[in-house]
């Protein structure tokens, strides 16, 4: 079967096109004929070996698909493995895809969409009438965030690094839009969440992470991080947490798998919205599954917007 395989980590060079058996599927465990395949920033981690989980060589990327298993179209979250025609899912962690949603909309709701329920609802538990501080509002999680922290009558403060992005995080509700890249970002989020948020995402790390934290109200403020797309390691700011009284707390979806009834109950209500016109899941950006190394590069620039898919062969 078709794959894209890594040999040793590295740049998105390290993703080759590559025939490999098809996989043998553990207790469990149920195969699915990929159709789509999402490219998160999880895989880029992978790819440059500073992924939380351990990944051993040679390996195919790739955490979640939409496909077809026994005639029946499904939505899977996988370790690994996505970026083939063929990939083994744990059956607890897969899941009908209704007739009535696309595969694109179907995919991006399934690891994107839970991340971003769960940040919200489950991490930072937001309430009606709190200001809560949304990263890379354009992309993939931060684009439902928005929408799902607006449906929750929170107060959205937006992120995103170009004015392009911070227009788009507007037209999808978010009550104001900061520059990411300002140098003065910590005063720009405080003045935009009117003296400080109660809930923050973060997903960048370095300096956005510290600037995120002096954004937080005193006392009552608290962060959910989910990511360190910027690659620059990040030592939790101590003082500024005791001195401003906030809470960090980090997330992970995979620790949601076995969890019973946790993703079911949240991809549950995220469909529900999309049916309520509730949530807009924007329009994917699609690479062939050979043109992976692509996808990664244009990622890691911030060039794409919405969810990025690879298109997977028949």
């Amino acid at each position: 079967m078709h794959a894209i395989t890594m040999s040793r980590f590295g740049g998105p060079d390290v993703l080759q096109p590559t025939e490999v058996p098809v996989p043998e599927a553990a207790p469990a465990h149920r195969l699915v004929q990929v159709v789509r395949a999402g490219v998160n920033f999880a895989d880029l981690h992978v790819r440059s070996n500073s992924y939380l989980g351990d990944v051993s060589l040679p390996y195919i990327p790739g955490n979640e698909l939409v496909g077809r298993l026994d005639g029946q179209r499904v939505v899977a979250l996988t370790r690994g493995g996505g970026y083939a025609q063929i990939a083994a899912a744990h059956r607890g962690c897969i899941f009908p895809a209704p007739d009535d949603i696309d595969d694109d909309t179907a995919l991006t709701l399934t690891l994107q969409g839970n991340s971003a329920w769960h940040l919200l609802h489950t991490v930072l538990d937001i309430k009606s009438g709190e200001t809560v501080i949304v990263p890379a509002a354009a992309g993939g999680v931060g684009s439902l965030a928005v929408q799902l922290a607006k449906r929750a009558g929170a107060r959205v403060v937006a992120m995103a690094s170009t004015p392009g992005k911070r227009r788009r995080a507007l037209e999808l509700g978010a009550d104001a839009a900061v520059d990411s890249t300002s140098p003065t970002l910590a005063d720009d989020l405080t003045t935009a969440s009117g003296g400080g948020a109660q809930a923050a995402l973060e997903m960048t790390g370095g300096p956005t992470l510290l600037a995120t934290v002096r954004a937080l109200a005193p006392f009552s403020g608290r962060m959910a991080v989910f990511g360190h797309a910027g690659g620059v390691p990040s030592d939790l700011p101590t003082r500024e947490l005791m001195a401003r009284g906030v809470t960090v707390t980090g997330f992970w979806l995979p620790l949601l798998y076995a969890r019973r009834g946790a993703l079911r109950t949240s991809l549950d209500d995220l469909v529900q919205a999309v049916r309520d016109n509730e949530l807009t899941v924007p329009a994917p950006t699609v690479y062939p599954l050979a043109q992976a190394a692509r996808a990664h590069t244009e990622m890691a620039a911030r060039r794409t917007t919405g969810k990025v898919v690879l298109d997977v062969p028949a």
